[in-house]
């Protein structure tokens, strides 16, 4: 047998150049919090030391705490960012321009709303009647129709402004009351488009040299077609003549379906609140995410940010680089790991990656998390990313100042002010390599789960992860569309899924069950639980774990094996470069003792992929994986 000296000098001779040196191009960039009086040297004394720690990009985040004098795309506002454009481009660093004070994204800080009143977020309202006849409406309410329920009584559905806002830049007092600016309607293309004037042409007004290069994106966060905090908790996202659109996005008149937005005992009432869900996303990606998407396209910067759910996987289409957002511990170490719409969202964004083409996907990690957040925890989150294909982080936040109320605004401050700081460039250049190992390589997956557009479900993903089987979400509509499906699998983009599971279809419908017949005569469709009401001949349903396994194992090969199995390893198998990579965590609380073996023969190393270190793995090998920890294991030859 080969010494063990040699075999890690043939290990080592394996590892790419690139993976020990962590190019620049795969920094983490963090969201900078701009939320102070500002001072050019401070800004460049800040730049540089965020370069020292291995941080080779920022977000400028103008944010609450903002002094008066530099009020939202003001001119001496984009002085700084002048400057902080500069210095970065001197020290080929990347920088993200996000297009909005504070957030959601879409109302210029209220300026749209100043420049047209009628540009103000709308709803859809109801009003229940005496009788069947229309009430007075004040001037800024429309009528979209006036219906019968079911039991005989009539409303009125009118649309109205919402009173809805967004969060602003400035406090208004020392206890921490803040500006909250109207928000606009992104419903209405006249209000987007005067939304990217205000914003989008002046960056490039400002900022166009910098575009292609220093400037690598422009961020949109959560576009909300409600905004923050409308009038009455039971209006719904809606704008003038949007019945007509939502309308045409069914095939069908939604018109006597209205009460069933608000009426639980109408006929069918959780079908058509999906129907209408279903018909205003398509209404926003008209006439937000389109036009973002086209205006960017044509300036040569790429659409950076992500939509408002952690499950829109069909609006991911629109950015050039898919994102989500793990913000106020919707996941954190326990069950909501694996449970609940949040946990659906670092394989949305990495599916909606691999079936659109894309080189890179992003999260948004680690927003108020809270001053207790340890940085065990905040490694715990980039794995928990990385392992399901994420390959572009940002944290949440690098304060500019923890002045005061600033240090308590969605905590933690995970750079500079954070009590790691002095430890963080080892975690940045391990973040590096991490990104680097999951961009340009091939996904080894056989397995596909059904999404609907706008929903993914998480009770089979669950079981995947707990039984080391990997999966991509597919969505429907995209499948419909641009995927293909015989008797042999499902093929989209440069995947092919051999085995497609069902699960929690909000939407299911003939053209479905039409477009997923030739792959279940064949056993490979199964449905969970029998959540879909679907009628397709041959398909399987398995209402346990153990029967859900079963039917994929019929088809397909488990390419990594737990002996024994332990539900909080997960993995994520890819190639690149013509070698194996394995990247294996511990999600629990514990440490887990198991042998691993793989379907993948050749020379096998462990990597340490936060030191670099390499060692061989032994056939018979009881590996030890401790929480907070990620293991590469590389097979070549």
């Amino acid at each position: 047998m080969t010494g063990s000296n040699d075999i890690n000098w043939w290990c080592a001779m394996d590892l790419p150049t690139e993976f020990v040196t962590a190019p620049r191009e795969f920094t983490g960039l963090p969201f900078w919090f701009w939320n102070d009086d500002l001072d050019a040297d401070e800004l460049r004394r800040q730049i540089a030391d965020f370069d020292a720690h291995g941080v080779h990009g920022f977000i400028i985040h103008p944010r609450v705490g903002l002094p008066e004098s530099l009020g939202w795309m003001s001119n001496a506002l984009l002085d700084f960012y002048e400057v902080a454009l500069k210095v970065a481009a001197e020290r080929d660093m990347l920088v993200i321009l996000y297009d909005e004070g504070m957030y959601p994204s879409g109302s210029s800080a209220g300026q749209v709303v100043e420049r047209d009143a009628s540009f103000a977020t709308r709803c859809v309202h109801h009003i229940e009647l005496d009788g069947d006849q229309a009430p007075g409406l004040p001037a800024d309410q429309n009528l979209i129709a006036v219906v019968r329920r079911g039991n005989g009584q009539h409303v009125a559905v009118v649309d109205r402004p919402s009173g809805s806002h967004i969060r602003g830049l400035h406090y208004l007092d020392e206890h921490g009351a803040e500006f909250q600016p109207p928000s606009g309607d992104l419903l209405n293309p006249d209000a987007v488009a005067t939304f990217i004037e205000l914003v989008y042409d002046r960056f490039a007004e400002r900022f166009g040299e910098y575009f292609g290069n220093t400037v690598m994106g422009i961020f949109t966060d959560e576009p909300s077609m409600l905004g923050r905090d409308p009038f009455d908790a039971s209006v719904l996202p809606g704008t003038t003549g949007i019945l007509e659109h939502v309308n045409a996005a069914l095939g069908y008149d939604f018109t006597p379906h209205l009460p069933a937005l608000w009426y639980d005992d109408e006929p069918n009432a959780a079908r058509h609140r999906h129907d209408y869900k279903f018909g205003i996303q398509r209404r926003l990606e008209q006439t937000f995410f389109s036009q973002i998407r086209d205006w960017c396209a044509g300036h040569g910067v790429p659409v950076i940010g992500h939509p408002q759910q952690a499950d829109d996987i069909a609006a991911q289409r629109f950015f050039d680089i898919p994102g989500q957002d793990i913000v106020w511990r919707w996941v954190a170490l326990g069950p909501t790991a694996t449970e609940g719409q949040e946990s659906t969202q670092g394989k949305c964004s990495s599916s909606a990656m691999i079936h659109y083409g894309r080189r890179r996907n992003s999260n948004e990690c680690c927003g108020a998390f809270g001053h207790e957040m340890t940085f065990d925890e905040m490694k715990w989150v980039a794995d928990w990313c990385f392992v399901r294909g994420v390959n572009l982080l940002y944290p949440h936040a690098f304060y500019y100042s923890a002045r005061g109320l600033r240090r308590d605004e969605r905590p933690p401050a995970v750079g500079p002010n954070s009590p790691w700081w002095d430890r963080y460039k080892p975690f940045a250049d391990y973040c590096r390599r991490i990104c680097w190992l999951n961009t340009d390589a091939t996904h080894a997956c056989r397995i596909a789960i059904l999404g609907d557009p706008d929903h993914l479900s998480w009770g089979a993903a669950k079981v995947l992860f707990e039984h080391q089987r990997d999966f991509n979400y597919v969505d429907v509509q995209h499948l419909g569309s641009e995927g293909h499906v015989d008797s042999t699998g499902v093929g989209l983009a440069d995947m092919h899924y051999d085995v497609l599971i069902i699960d929690d279809l909000e939407r299911p419908t003939p053209a479905v069950e039409k477009l997923l017949q030739p792959l279940a005569g064949t056993g490979r469709v199964i449905a969970w639980q029998e959540s879909p009401q679907l009628a397709i001949a041959g398909m399987i349903t398995a209402g346990t774990e153990a029967e859900l396994v079963a039917a994929i194992d019929a088809h397909v090969e488990a390419d990594l094996i737990c002996t024994p199995r332990h539900p909080e390893v997960r993995y994520r198998h890819i190639i690149k470069d013509g070698a194996h990579y394995f990247l294996i965590t511990n999600e629990g609380f514990d440490p887990v003792e198991t042998t691993i073996e793989t379907n993948v023969a050749g020379r096998r190393c462990w990597i340490d992929p936060y030191g670099t270190e390499v060692s061989e793995m032994s056939d018979d090998e009881v590996g030890v994986l401790p929480p907070y920890h990620l293991r590469l294991l590389q097979i070549t030859g």
